[in-house]
């Protein structure tokens, strides 16, 4: 399937966008010490890594020759697993903020 330039575009964007993130997060102490708990950190940085290797996937596909079956399908098995996972770590930032309110909730009843 051929792909936009504009899709390319922003698949190149979002790739530096969370490689920026992913900096961020390891070298700014702020961040690291003062705005995120070990949890929120972590999940943050498992997306960033994880959209990461997406982007890597799915620039990676139209460079794979169409005799090879296996790489191709390895490539989209693994674009689709890595978005899947990034998405994962960001539905769970809100819920793991909503649990440590209703622990700190329930540490003050």
């Amino acid at each position: 399937m051929a792909h936009s330039f504009m899709t390319h575009s922003w698949t190149l964007a979002s790739f530096f966008a969370s490689a920026l993130g992913l900096f961020l997060l390891y070298n700014h102490t702020k961040i690291r010490n003062e705005d995120l708990d070990e949890t929120q950190w972590m999940l943050f940085a498992m997306a960033f890594a994880y959209w990461i290797v997406h982007c890597i996937a799915i620039s990676a596909q139209p460079w794979v020759p169409q005799e090879w079956h296996w790489a191709a399908f390895s490539f989209k098995f693994c674009s689709v697993l890595s978005a899947l996972l990034s998405f994962s770590c960001a539905l769970s930032l809100p819920l793991n903020r909503v649990s440590e309110a209703n622990k700190v909730e329930e540490e003050l009843y």
